[in-house]
């Protein structure tokens, strides 16, 4: 592999431009860790600029119309952030359009460097980086897109851009997974490090191919013929079966969880507990749902879905997966399941578990795999709906893919979560919830307490609750039964949070930042694996990227404010709308926050993590996608309704 690093269209005007997913602070951090793994690897560099100038007027139609003049040569618009400026020596290549291959340059420069393979990161995905791709796949390039470092203000477009490139064999992950395939110089790499001991590999992730795939998915379909016809009483004996046999393997898999993503025992403990509960609400209310019912001109039936494919999330390995196929098999549906990869083993495990509480052959198959992986089995014609628990960039994929089949499509597409802190609350009581639910694992929940509003006469006296409450919360290896917070998922994880903080405090962009465990940073365990201090971030300045978007990280965002209104709209003024909560006693405050908070899931006077799995969970806005998960949600998704007229001789 001869690669070449191509950074498409990062210039100031376009990364100003309204609506980029992710966020332009975001594309610049990571094209700039990309720059930096590729020069540290004699990789060649290839800067790719829109230039304007306007005494030669090639600008697009577009935006001749709009009357619009950017990247023109000379101004601050057309140059790129600082940390993505030239070295000496790499090369620039100018153009006018889509096409970064329009004048000829960039092709001398790839033959130049006798380039075999490029990697194209930049914006906008569905424009310029989809043109420069299709133009390397016309010449014969093998095409790697760092699907972190690509941008774009249209995401559907992009998901759909996405799809279409990678059904053309170019390759789309993680840039961190594109400089390990150089490294070791092979053609497919997944592997899996030990978030405990990061030098440490877990264990590889078989990628599944298309043929496989479609093998699983036709035999899944085939068994569903017998499953539905399947009493009832039996689904709900094979439920029952796996609870008790989850029950029995709770340390084991809460162990696993600590070792294999670094959730912290008791927290792993938890999750297993509240998946067996999942089971039985399930079971509950699935022999209590009338299936069938009649009406005075017909009936009106709840038929299965078919064959669901579950795409789930590592965070919640057990819980998660589990509170899908439990109501899939309920309600008479067989399943292909996509786990993400750090939960490879984990639900290898719980595949063998299912097996073992007597599940029928091909109920339940399991696919491993990456995002390519997923993608192709929700498009795969077998299926008949599709529930995925991931990023709002995997709910576009997953929204065009379903789209364009006309198949149901749920998805939790996780939170930015934030707490009211009112004047009359408990300031103590709401400090420790509030720490606990940011910080308790990590933050790696999506119901974790992202953002906290406190009331200006509360404030001071809040921040240091909060301070006392996080210090009192154990940081430290997960295997430990008193640690709360472990480790986050990655080190690349870690170093992208990092680096965030880290340019809020030289920009000065926030009041406060407030690291906290100190004492404990130095020790030889932290610095061993993907462990990152708690931080509290005093910012009150709304539209800033840390209060916008979702860290999934131990970082918990403060703000403060003089009336409730002004609390309210604070709370609502983020893309995700999946958990709000209100410590106040006010009637009259609850009454306000009942009717304008705009969140699927609200609570009064606790953390806005965790949640009763008997009630129907699922978010508002950018964080959800068709009926919620659990509780009366899941005959909502899992079944669909058939009316039927007359009397049928049966």
């Amino acid at each position: 592999m001869k690669p070449a690093l191509l950074l498409i269209d990062i210039q100031r005007d376009f990364l100003a431009m309204p609506g980029l997913q992710p966020p332009a602070d975001t594309l610049v951090a990571r094209s700039a860790s990309l720059l930096d793994g590729c020069r540290k690897r004699r990789i060649p560099v290839i800067h790719i600029w829109t230039t304007i100038h306007r005494s030669n007027d090639r600008r697009l139609p577009h935006w001749r119309r709009a009357d619009r003049w950017i990247c023109v040569a000379g101004t601050d618009g057309h140059k790129p952030p600082d940390v993505l400026r030239p070295l000496d020596g790499e090369i620039v290549i100018n153009k006018t359009g889509f096409n970064a291959f329009a004048n000829g340059e960039l092709d001398t420069a790839l033959q130049r460097i006798q380039c075999d393979t490029v990697i194209l990161a930049g914006l906008h995905l569905h424009a310029c980086v989809r043109t420069t791709a299709v133009e390397c796949m016309e010449r014969g390039y093998q095409i790697h897109i760092a699907e972190d470092v690509v941008t774009s203000n249209d995401s559907v477009h992009a998901a759909a851009t996405s799809r279409w490139l990678m059904d053309r064999c170019v390759v789309c992950e993680p840039w961190t997974a594109i400089l390990d395939r150089i490294d070791n110089d092979v053609s497919s790499l997944m592997v899996h490090r030990s978030p405990r001991c990061t030098d440490l590999v877990l264990f590889d992730v078989p990628i599944t191919g298309a043929n496989e795939i479609a093998s699983a998915a036709e035999a899944a379909r085939n068994a569903g013929t017998d499953w539905r016809r399947t009493a009832l009483s039996a689904r709900l004996q094979l439920i029952e079966s796996i609870a008790v046999r989850l029950d029995a393997a709770t340390s084991d898999l809460a162990r696993q969880m600590a070792v294999e993503i670094g959730k912290p025992l008791t927290c792993g403990i938890e999750e297993v507990s509240r998946a067996i509960r999942n089971l039985k609400d399930a079971a509950r209310y699935a022999a209590v749902g009338a299936l069938e019912k009649r009406e005075t001109a017909g009936i009106v039936r709840y038929q299965p879905l078919g064959l669901v494919a579950i795409i789930s999330a590592w965070n919640n390995p057990v819980a998660i997966p589990l509170g899908k196929i439990a109501p899939a098999l309920l309600y008479g549906n067989t399943v292909v399941w996509k786990p993400a990869p750090a939960a490879t083993h984990i639900s290898q495990e719980v595949l063998q578990l299912l097996q073992q509480a007597g599940m029928p052959a091909n109920a339940v198959r399991l696919l491993t795999g990456d995002n390519t992986t997923a993608r192709q089995l929700a498009a795969n014609v077998n299926v008949d709906a599709v529930t995925i628990t991931g990023s709002i960039l995997s709910g576009y994929a997953m929204q065009e893919i379903c789209a364009r089949r006309i198949v149901p499509l749920q998805a939790e597409l996780s939170g930015n979560n934030a707490a009211i802190v009112w004047d009359d609350a408990d300031i103590a009581h709401a400090a420790s919830q509030v720490a606990w639910g940011a910080f308790a694992f990590a933050g790696q929940r999506c119901t974790a307490n992202r953002r906290v509003i406190v009331h200006t006469s509360r404030f001071d006296s809040f921040i240091r609750e909060l301070e006392k409450a996080t210090n009192q919360l154990t940081w430290d290896d997960p295997l430990k039964e008193e640690t709360v917070i472990g480790p986050v998922i990655s080190l690349s994880k870690r170093d992208e949070i990092t680096a965030m903080v880290d340019r809020i405090q030289s920009n000065n962009e926030a009041q406060r930042v407030m690291l906290l465990h100190g004492a404990r940073a130095e020790q030889p365990w932290v610095k061993e694996g993907a462990y990152m201090r708690p931080v509290i971030i005093c910012c009150d300045h709304p539209n800033h990227t840390i209060v916008q978007e979702e860290t999934m990280g131990p970082l918990l965002v403060v703000q403060r404010v003089d009336d409730f209104g002004q609390a309210l709209a604070l709370c609502n003024g983020v893309r995700h709308g999946l958990m709000a909560a209100l410590f106040s006693t006010s009637p009259d405050l609850q009454r306000k926050f009942l009717e304008e908070a705009h969140a699927g899931v609200l609570k009064f006077n606790e953390s806005t993590a965790g949640v009763d799995v008997a009630l129907p969970f699922g978010g508002w806005k950018a964080s959800g996608i068709g009926p919620p998960e659990h509780g009366e949600g899941d005959r909502c998704f899992y079944t669909r309704i058939q009316t039927v007229y007359g009397k049928a001789q049966i």
